[in-house]
């Protein structure tokens, strides 16, 4: 059972230099958003399904931030003050998909294309929190909020100006760099420390 059941999943792109340049991208001047639909959501142990209109399926290991109080035009201390904890996100991408149809939304937004858990943490330290991704046990990521172009409460800030977060709500901080395919048989880890791990196999679906 996943920990959440968000009413928007709020995503940012290129969040970490070197995951920018390792697919060719300018690093953005501004958070770069984009949105998951809750209905991808599933929880650690439940199958990630590679749909048959994508020939390539990449992991991308993220920090996510699960939002505690309506947020609106907030301050950087009101932001602050708004998360209700952190817990790992695996924003599963169709990369083929997204470098042909011009936008993200089928891309990002295939059923169990995001794995949240295995719970959310309170208290934390958004400054120092860590992001590790692995496939079948071998390390593919790794960063940490430090490395981010842009911080957590100015991700709040800037977010919390276009549209209003509500309690529950989580955002998907960006992924560092290594990210790369899976196939049907891998399993993916996305590791935050004190968090714990979120576990997921990979299967295939079977065409129409």
């Amino acid at each position: 059972m996943t920990p959440l059941r968000p009413s928007k999943i709020v995503c940012v792109g290129r969040n970490y230099a070197d995951h920018a340049r390792e697919l060719g991208n300018a690093v953005p001047e501004r958070p770069l958003l984009f949105f998951k639909p809750p209905s991808a959501v599933i929880a650690s142990g439940e199958a990630i399904v590679l749909p048959p209109a994508s020939s390539r399926v990449e992991h991308e290991a993220e920090i996510g931030v699960v939002i505690g109080r309506r947020l609106r035009h907030a301050t950087a201390v009101e932001a602050e003050l708004g998360i209700a904890g952190f817990t790992c996100v695996n924003d599963v991408t169709a990369r083929d998909l997204q470098k042909t149809d011009g936008q993200w939304a089928r891309a990002k937004g295939f059923d169990t294309f995001c794995p949240v858990g295995p719970v959310v943490v309170e208290g934390l330290d958004w400054r120092t929190l860590e992001v590790i991704g692995r496939v079948n046990g071998e390390e593919r990521q790794r960063g940490n909020t430090t490395q981010m172009l842009f911080d957590i409460p100015h991700l709040l800030v800037y977010i919390s100006a276009i549209m209003t977060l509500e309690p529950g709500d989580l955002i998907a901080t960006g992924t560092p760099a290594g990210v790369g395919p899976l196939t049907a048989g891998d399993v993916v880890e996305v590791e935050m420390p004190g968090v714990g791990i979120l576990s997921n196999p990979v299967r295939s679906q079977a065409s129409p």
